[in-house]
């Protein structure tokens, strides 16, 4: 708690402005007012996070202090055993400056796949084959899964699950993947719909949905900027 007084060490979290934003526009596509839900919202691109909103606030988030935390992700490694910093950097000689270095930039699906940090290469070479890219992928959606189940642990259980981001809107694998053995939290994966959502379909998808079950699973493009756009108005005009 010292460290938190003197050196304002904290679990700051990231994304807040597109988390925000989805929520809001899954309550709105629910037809139910924000305070009376329990939202899981998954913004998954080169970095990712996710925030459990519990009647409108966020309760608890993926990336803590800094952005490095949390889920596996392009090129940062996420959650991982502290003393592993310590070893490494014993083991290997590196600097604080090396090993900040390989934890944000040279770990996650480019550490694992020793080949692109891009989801739609890894994905690419994994439907041929390549295995390295297959764990990576198994990996990524697993680690998803596991923050999904704790954060409707922790909020006694969930009413939706919103994917945004560059992967989130985008990888009908990734969401298929995960969306999948997921009955015991009230999802039914609705296949059809999620192809819909496929940067590649020429028509627009009929709806958001990708679950018939209790608990709705959502698509939504986040828009971060006019969420940003509407705060300077309000603390400009209002």
């Amino acid at each position: 708690y010292s460290f938190y007084e003197k050196l304002k060490v904290r679990r700051y979290g990231f994304h807040g402005t597109s988390h925000m934003y989805v929520a809001q526009q899954a309550a709105g596509v629910l037809g139910r007012p924000i305070e009376e839900l329990r939202l899981i919202t998954c913004h998954l691109g080169n970095g990712a996070s996710i925030t459990a909103v519990q009647q409108g606030k966020s309760v608890d988030t993926s990336m803590g202090f800094t952005p490095l935390e949390g889920l596996v992700m392009g090129t940062r490694c996420g959650d991982i055993d502290p003393a592993l910093v310590l070893y490494l950097m014993n083991a290997l000689a590196l600097s604080p400056e090396e090993m900040d270095s390989l934890l944000n930039k040279k770990s996650g699906m480019l550490g694992l796949t020793e080949l692109s940090h891009d989801m739609r290469e890894i994905e690419e070479e994994a439907s041929k084959g390549n295995s390295r890219c297959q764990l990576a992928l198994d990996i990524y959606c697993r680690r998803i899964k596991k923050y999904i189940g704790a954060y409707a642990a922790a909020m006694g259980g969930v009413d939706a699950i919103v994917f945004t981001g560059g992967i989130g809107e985008n990888s009908d694998i990734v969401r298929r993947r995960v969306c999948q053995d997921m009955k015991h939290l009230g999802i039914e994966y609705d296949e059809a719909a999620n192809v819909e959502h496929v940067p590649w379909n020429k028509e627009p998808p009929s709806s958001p949905h990708i679950s018939t079950g209790p608990t709705k699973v959502l698509v939504i493009a986040t828009n971060e900027e006019l969420v940003i756009a509407r705060d300077t108005k309000e603390i400009l005009f209002e």
